[in-house]
């Protein structure tokens, strides 16, 4: 397969060196000088509808598409994530042969608030944050696409460079039991095994479905996971009180019952890695 990964970040890049062997891959950025030399580098921006037109002429099997924002802001993922959606479309719509798979990388952000009760793919979003609100509206974008398109909804990433919890139980800062604060979380090769497995279901010829949530197999109170971390790093925990955010547990039973396993099933595999490999 011919496959191009928009908007090739981290994930967009941990995927590639893993599809590269069997398929041709190549990584859209505005600069893309630092790409591996497994993923054919292209420079363009994906927020153009013009350059994606471009782009897309070349003819792709499929396009992964990952956003990153430039700023957390409702400005910022307007510019970013709807903006980027949008061009996509419109390229699409555009070109004579497009792709016939779109994998799109969301959030489980768009849910908002479900007073920690499970969700799945079948639950209704409704998210009141701008992030949830613009995300789900690139989705929709995604939706109308006149080709086969996958949104995938990740829940919080961590890995190597995302390391803001670490640090944040590193300054002794813990989380009260109540109110309870569930964390859902995937580990970034897990994020990139997800688009992998997409691609080889597609080229298996197994119908995909249009949805998937992608969190590990064990949702965890905030307040557990970081007194878990603390215990590891030999650190005290504070726990000062803090304001209800939206609360919710993600299943991933769609995604096990395609066939997916988990290198890192939960967050105890893996942050042990984590702080192994930070060792």
């Amino acid at each position: 397969m011919k496959i191009l990964f928009a908007g090739c970040g981290d994930l967009g890049s941990r995927a590639g060196a893993l599809l590269a062997a069997a398929h041709s891959c190549y990584g859209l950025r505005r600069q893309p000088q630092n790409l591996s030399g497994q993923i054919a580098p292209i420079a363009a921006d994906m927020c153009s509808a013009e350059q994606m037109e471009r782009v897309l002429a070349g003819g792709y099997d499929a396009v992964i598409a990952t956003i990153t924002p430039g700023t957390f802001s409702e400005a910022g993922y307007r510019a970013s994530y709807l903006a980027a959606a949008e061009a996509l479309h419109s390229a699409v719509e555009a070109v004579e042969s497009p792709p016939k798979l779109i994998i799109w990388a969301s959030s489980t952000s768009v849910y908002g608030d479900h007073l920690g009760d499970w969700v799945d793919e079948s639950a209704t979003p409704s998210a009141e944050s701008f992030s949830g609100r613009i995300l789900r509206q690139a989705e929709q974008v995604i939706a109308q696409l006149p080709c086969q398109s996958v949104i995938v909804r990740f829940s919080g990433i961590y890995g190597p460079g995302r390391t803001r919890l670490l640090d944040q139980v590193s300054s002794g800062i813990g989380r009260p039991v109540a109110p309870t604060q569930w964390s859902n979380r995937i580990h970034s090769d897990d994020c990139a095994a997800v688009f992998v497995h997409l691609i080889n279901l597609q080229n298996s010829g197994v119908s995909l479905h249009n949805l998937y949530l992608a969190s590990d197999c064990e949702p965890v109170t905030q307040h557990d996971l970081r007194r878990w971390l603390a215990a590891r790093m030999g650190v005290s925990l504070q726990e000062p009180a803090v304001a209800p955010k939206a609360s919710r547990r993600c299943s991933n039973s769609r995604l096990l019952d395609s066939g997916f396993r988990f290198t890192y099933p939960s967050f105890r595999e893996g942050y042990s890695a984590l702080l192994n490999d930070l060792k």
